[in-house]
């Protein structure tokens, strides 16, 4: 039970990593928050994993790309923990398409969900979190944000801003007790990479030294190490999730 006694917040708590993120954190322990943009089908299957767990699931819903929206829910879904232990910025949306035919919209929609409302987030959760002197801040970010990626430049320049956001968090809340760190997910085998055609997926694969794609549990482990006390002297690093992919 590395979790148990803490309260998290998981924003993008309905499909994929961040579901599976839920997960892990209510079977070590502890009392989860999860942020999605509409009521899920994912609430019910939680909220009964996790009385089978002797805790708690509460889902919120908010517009993550309407900053105040945002902000509203998140200080209210704060008042009523109490205050979280652990906060894990793991919601992101693509709009994928070659730079020069991008559309602003498609630009901006994905800088607002994946980087801007991150730090409403994160400027609302440490604030607590730095006059109760304890926390563990946990940014998902991507191997796409280290070394790019044809036909995503929002989503590559949004994955890289969260780099650059870890690390000056972690050298602005580290002498107060708040730990802030990334994960760098590789090929993650979700919803969202089963789309992508066959050739593009060997390829990915081909290149990647462990030789398979890395699964939704791969990157909640990561996750529960960076929250649990196993990792009270590590901050502002960025841990790759990704099979050797980005070495």
């Amino acid at each position: 039970m590395l979790l148990e006694g803490k309260k998290a917040l998981v924003t993008g708590s309905s499909r994929g990593i961040g579901r599976e993120i839920v997960r892990r954190f209510l079977e070590e322990g502890a009392e989860v928050w999860g942020l999605c943009s509409k009521p899920s089908a994912a609430r019910e299957e939680l909220e009964s994993f996790a009385k089978e767990k002797n805790t708690t699931f509460h889902e919120i819903c908010a517009d993550a790309s309407n900053a105040e929206e945002l902000a509203l829910t998140i200080k209210a879904a704060l008042k009523e923990a109490g205050g979280f232990d652990v906060l894990v910025n793991n919601a992101g949306i693509t709009r994928d398409g070659l730079s020069f035919r991008m559309s602003m919209e498609d630009w901006n929609s994905v800088i607002a969900v994946n980087l801007t409302a991150v730090f409403v987030v994160s400027q609302i959760v440490s604030s607590d979190m730095i006059r109760k002197r304890a926390g563990s801040i946990i940014n998902m970010t991507s191997i796409v944000g280290l070394h790019g990626q044809g036909g995503q430049v929002n989503y590559a320049a949004s994955k890289a801003g969260l780099v650059g956001m870890t690390k000056s968090l972690a050298k602005e809340c580290g002498g107060r007790g708040v730990r802030v760190n990334a994960i760098a997910p590789g090929f993650i085998d979700t919803d969202m990479t089963r789309a992508v055609n066959e050739d593009a997926r060997k390829t990915w694969l081909e290149g990647i030294p462990l030789k398979r794609a890395g699964t939704v549990a791969d990157v909640a482990n990561a996750a529960v190490f960076l929250a649990c006390d196993m990792s009270t002297y590590i901050t502002g690093q960025i841990l790759g999730v990704d099979g050797g992919m980005g070495a």
